[in-house]
């Protein structure tokens, strides 16, 4: 029988703060979640915007988001034993850092205007919000009762809808109105990256400065069978879960602006204007969310969240005009509490594996590459219907995980 070690997390206090009391570095992580959500929901201005830019097909254009996501599966589990060693505040610092670096790519790759330079950009600049993500989600969780996990992470994630909110705004404004304002030209995108480049170094320095909680994992050897991190079922399923959501939910803001311009018959600067609804629909439904999981069961509310999802993308593909549009910008309102639930049952009972858990529940993110890469190819082969069945197929493992795939034991 192998000698294993059995650890707990604990939380304390550093500086001038109070013991248990954690509002600075909850405020510093509501200021890191919405530079997540405006710098990764800006990607769906990205890709209508490179569409007619460089002329590419629907997967083609859909490769912004495959890239930028694909980076969750392959750097997710080295960013959890970097945040491992590092720990959870410097490991921010750094992912602010590589983010900036990716960010002020954007300038080479404007200048000779090359496709591929972008998307190597990209991946940098989603390298460091891989990194924040695997540091910040365990962090939150850690940072309070175990029993409001899920409110906690659904309300600063409800700030991060604030940046995914304002993002199709910003993008339209700044990079959707210079589109064909000149021949061969990506400089649209140029200084609007240089500026959140130059934000997100300063945040790292904020972030550097600032004296918030350390959170510790204390080890005590002890006589038990070393258990695997896959022993636990809800972190087995949960994986897939989180991988079906961010897949869906990606799939839709990314071709919500081109789905909108085709059924209105605008061009894209108007259509990227309705993006922020769904997107908004997201920040609602997560200060909503918020106070509904601390009345309710997470898993009962994922589960209606679910097939209310569902039930929208069916209406939308089986309607037309404003009634098709505004049911499919709907499914925002009940994506809001999708990954903050999941990410809390996944880890629920992990203890001193929480942090390798957040690594592989991170690398499952790239269903964002995967099933919006899927769906443009469905809407080149075939149609809009077509297309958003995928999304709809991923929402249904969302409601079976809500209603069994969360349980402990089958």
């Amino acid at each position: 029988m192998a000698v294993s070690s059995t650890s707990t997390i604990t939380v304390t206090a550093d500086g001038n703060l109070q013991e248990g009391s954690y509002r600075p570095a909850l405020l510093s992580l509501a200021v890191l979640y919405f530079m997540m959500g405006f710098i990764t929901c800006l990607n769906d201005t990205l890709v209508p915007f490179f569409k007619k830019e460089f002329t590419l097909s629907y997967a083609g254009s859909s490769l912004v988001q495959f890239y930028f996501f694909l980076t969750y599966g392959v750097m997710s589990i080295p960013a959890g034993k970097m945040v491992e060693k590092l720990g959870y505040k410097k490991g921010m610092v750094a992912g602010f850092m590589i983010a900036a670096l990716g960010a002020f790519l954007f300038y080479p790759a404007s200048v000779f205007h090359q496709y591929s330079i972008f998307l190597a950009a990209l991946f940098v600049l989603a390298i460091g919000i891989v990194l924040l993500q695997v540091a910040a989600n365990p962090y939150i969780t850690v940072l309070g009762p175990v029993s409001t996990a899920s409110s906690r992470l659904t309300l600063i994630q409800g700030v991060g809808s604030i940046g995914t909110t304002v993002a199709p705004l910003f993008g339209a404004y700044f990079i959707l109105s210079g589109i064909s304002s000149a021949s061969n030209s990506s400089e649209a995108v140029r200084n609007p990256y240089i500026g959140i480049g130059l934000v997100l170094l300063l945040i790292a320095i904020v972030v550097f400065l600032l004296k918030l909680p350390e959170v510790k994992t204390q080890t005590v050897a002890s006589d038990q069978q070393q258990v695997s991190i896959f022993s636990f079922r809800n972190l087995r399923l949960g994986i897939p879960a989180i991988f079906f959501y961010v897949g869906a939910e990606v799939a839709i803001g990314t071709f919500l602006t081109n789905y909108i311009a085709d059924i209105l018959q605008v061009n894209e600067e108007a259509a990227n204007g309705y993006v922020s609804f769904y997107w908004g629909g997201m920040l609602a439904g997560r200060l909503l969310g918020a106070v509904v999981l601390k009345l309710m069961k997470p898993s009962q509310v994922l589960a209606f969240c679910a097939l209310a999802s569902i039930i929208l993308i069916m209406v939308s593909i089986n309607s037309t005009g404003m009634l098709a549009i505004w049911s499919m910008i709907g499914v925002g309102l009940f994506n809001s509490i999708m990954f903050a639930t999941i990410f809390s049952l996944s880890v629920n009972g992990l203890g001193a594996h929480t942090t390798r858990a957040s690594g592989y529940l991170s690398s499952a993110i790239a269903g964002g590459a995967v099933v919006s890469y899927l769906q443009g190819m469905a809407i080149d082969h075939f149609n809009w219907s077509i297309a958003f069945l995928l999304p709809m197929a991923c929402y249904a493992f969302v409601l079976y995980y809500a209603l069994n795939g969360y349980k402990h034991k089958s």
